[in-house]
């Protein structure tokens, strides 16, 4: 691609945390976007601060923990904003508890929400990035997929399956020009913190912000085309996580 085509991106997860500081990043970057999350309030929010840049944004209001609906919605998202030539998979939540205590239905939560959502959503802007021959896949893992920590068992399995997936999905589209790029960050200071499903008390003073992870991202998607960033490690240097 050369410089003066206009780059678009699909951001999940865009109202909030990561999504939303990628989101920011990519507009000062004059990348325009497509915010994909639940509330259109905060979408709406997120929207108005990244056309201030001149940039276009348009919101999409999709509950990617619906797995049955998640592939159709990406396609109708990706052929409206099209053409998309950039893929951030940032949505995604957290769960702390022994797997021995993990209830099945918490389980398959975690897994459709951090996993199967993220499949679902490749396989919908997979066709279109192929007849581009080119694009950048983005998926957000985590330390924890990484090695084990007690009592992150269903979110630890999670992301080491969003890893796998990665890896394979690298190996299957790098002919078709498609760049797939995971981040995978220590401990960040996101509103994922504060939901009922995690039970951990830890410094967030010390932990790695959005923003960083967001410019990171930013960084791997505007590498020359003849190179991929296919794995950036991000941890606190304070050592939280």
């Amino acid at each position: 691609m050369t410089s003066s085509m206009k780059r678009r991106a699909l951001i999940t997860g865009a109202s909030s945390g990561i999504g939303k500081a990628t989101a920011f990043a990519f507009a000062k970057a004059g990348i325009d976007v497509a915010l994909v999350g639940r509330s259109q309030e905060k979408l709406a929010a997120v929207a108005t601060f990244v056309k201030e840049t001149g940039v276009n944004a348009q919101t999409y209001v999709l509950d990617l923990a619906k797995i049955e609906e998640v592939k159709t919605g990406i396609e109708e998202i990706a052929a409206d904003f099209a053409p998309i030539d950039i893929l951030v998979n940032s949505a995604g939540m957290g769960y702390t508890g022994l797997l021995m205590d993990t209830p099945l239905a918490d389980w398959q939560d975690v897994m459709d929400l951090n996993l199967t959502s993220i499949f679902q959503s490749i396989q919908a802007i997979l066709p279109t990035l192929r007849q581009q021959q080119r694009g950048t896949i983005v998926n957000i893992t985590s330390i924890a997929g990484e090695q084990p920590f007690p009592g992150w068992g269903a979110y630890s399995v999670s992301k080491a399956g969003l890893i796998a997936l990665s890896k394979t999905l690298a190996a299957e589209e790098r002919s078709n020009g498609i760049r797939v790029v995971m981040i995978c960050p220590g401990a960040v200071n996101t509103p994922l913190w504060d939901t009922d499903t995690v039970q951990v008390e830890l410094n967030r003073a010390a932990m790695l912000t959005p923003e960083i992870v967001a410019k990171s991202i930013l960084h791997a998607v505007l590498m020359p085309e003849e190179a991929v960033i296919e794995s950036m490690t991000l941890m606190p240097s304070a050592g939280v996580l």
